[in-house]
């Protein structure tokens, strides 16, 4: 009896010291459904560091446990899974979801739990007004604005149409687009939208094409759609050039365009056209690391595993620092400064919980099927 008391205890022991040196991290990932293409490569980036963190011996000793749930891009469904990783698996720290909608749709759970979120969507709704629990790594729609509108500026082009999706990300950069105009001396001629499940965008480029002055056409959404929008202006033999937003950066969007592709304009992280930066800028040898880590692994790299990975080696400093508790982990964070990432050189604040500036983008065409660095 005495020797199987102490069995039974040194197991309790071992279960307890497993448990205690775990660190349980979710994810809410869009792997299936229309946005799989950017949802997969941050599995796959989340996966990959997981793997190598705990391969050397874990953050202080401790390993991670990752707990990943397909969101399929439905913000219903985001909720769930978001209270499942809050009130069952009990995870000290979230990271994503991958889309707007789906991250506006669970913030007011996020700030009731009170449990650390770092987004990988873009919208500023995200995080403004500044929200006490929630961080996101994907640039802001009105950086990536500013960044484009400053190109159209030094191009001389004052007068555009713009084209956005009806979804979180089309209707924050539509918002965006239109609030930031008169800064930068746009003037918006025209001003439609389409459906995230809209394949046939004729219709509104034909009001476009018939529009006297117009200089430009600003295309604002996620694939498929933007994909369409070049597909039916190359049909309509539209001549105005076509500028998308950093939400096609990844060739994912050129394959789905095809030839269509070819000569379009937009901001991009850096990780895109990496090779081509110049040695001093100071993400060059993460970028690089990156992209060959991620490559080895799972063939080309996409600025949207970027926003994974900038969300996990935040996480990771937080924990690093000895932050234990989820009040720790969000404290933490919000001390980050000059962080140097994948999608730009981070520095959070009280009052700032997105880190990047329009410096964080630079402007590629697709030539040749491929990203060229146009201006830096």
């Amino acid at each position: 009896m005495k020797r199987l008391f102490v069995l039974v205890a040194s197991l309790l022991l071992i279960a307890t010291a497993s448990f205690a040196t775990q660190i349980k991290i979710g994810a809410l990932v869009s792997i299936t459904g229309p946005t799989s293409f950017l949802g997969q490569p941050e599995k796959n980036t989340l996966e990959m560091l997981a793997e190598q963190i705990n391969k050397n011996g874990g953050i202080n000793g401790n390993k991670i446990k990752l707990i990943v749930y397909d969101t399929k891009g439905e913000p219903a469904q985001t909720v769930v899974l978001a209270r499942k990783l809050i009130y069952s698996d009990r995870v000290l720290a979230i990271i994503g979801p991958t889309r707007s909608g789906s991250t506006l749709a669970i913030i007011p759970l996020i700030e009731r739990a009170r449990v650390p979120l770092i987004s990988m969507a873009s919208s500023y709704k995200i995080t403004t007004p500044t929200k006490k629990w929630v961080f996101k790594t994907a640039p802001s729609d009105s950086l990536a604005v500013e960044r484009l509108y400053s190109y159209l500026q030094d191009k001389n082009i004052s007068k555009i149409a713009i084209l956005t999706a009806e979804t979180g990300f089309g209707e924050s950069g539509r918002e965006e687009l239109k609030k930031l105009a008169s800064k930068y001396n746009i003037e918006i001629l025209a001003d439609e939208t389409f459906a995230a499940t809209d394949t046939n965008m004729t219709p509104q480029l034909i009001k476009i094409k018939n529009i006297k002055g117009v200089e430009a056409i600003v295309c604002w959404g996620t694939n498929p759609g933007p994909a369409s929008v070049a597909k039916n202006a190359k049909e309509l033999g539209i001549k105005i050039p076509l500028f998308m937003s950093h939400g096609v950066a990844s060739k994912r969007f050129i394959q789905l365009a095809g030839n269509a592709a070819e000569g379009i304009i937009l901001p991009v992280g850096k990780l895109v056209v990496a090779e081509q930066l110049p040695k001093t800028d100071p993400q060059k040898a993460v970028l690089l690391s990156y992209k060959n880590s991620y490559e080895k692994n799972f063939g080309p790299v996409s600025t949207f595993g970027g926003h994974a990975y900038d969300a996990f080696m935040m996480l990771k400093k937080a924990l690093q620092n000895k932050a234990k508790t989820k009040s720790q982990i969000r404290d933490e964070l919000e001390k980050i400064k000059h962080f140097v990432g994948i999608t730009g050189v981070f520095s959070y604040s009280k009052k700032d919980h997105a880190g990047l500036d329009p410096s964080d983008f630079c402007i590629v065409k697709i030539e040749n099927g491929n990203w060229k660095l146009i201006a830096y």
